[in-house]
């Protein structure tokens, strides 16, 4: 079945840059549109970015334009997501999902999901 492990957060100061990755495995990874959410202690997911399955084609959340990026290896089976200037509220733990098809932003639209990484940046 498909298995999805992120990596490569931590705690780092406001301006910062840091580089998510997400391996993806158990299934044809080029027919997935991945996806970043994130969520912060006592709020609700939030979408952040998504990545069609050629990586031809991406999608941010307005909290995310102009400081993330987003990419993926299909060699690798791997989808990253490039954080820079970082801000506190971007504290949250950070969750990395395989959807059906790019453009989606609810948690119920993605098929599978990752257990997360933290990621912690102080001011």
């Amino acid at each position: 079945q498909v298995q999805i492990v992120e990596s490569g957060g931590g705690l780092v100061q406001a301006g910062d840059s840091l580089r998510l990755s997400c391996v993806f495995s158990g299934g044809t990874f080029s027919n997935y549109c991945m996806g970043w959410f994130r969520q912060a202690p006592g709020k609700e997911y939030e979408f952040v970015a998504a990545i069609s399955g050629s990586g031809s084609t991406t999608y941010f959340a307005d909290s995310a334009k102009g400081r993330f990026t987003i990419s993926r290896d299909n060699a690798k089976n791997t989808v990253y997501l490039q954080m820079n200037s970082l801000k506190p509220e971007d504290t949250a733990v950070y969750y990395c999902a395989a959807g059906p098809r790019l453009g989606l932003t609810l948690v119920s639209q993605y098929d599978y999901w990752g257990q997360g990484t933290q990621v912690t940046v102080s001011s």
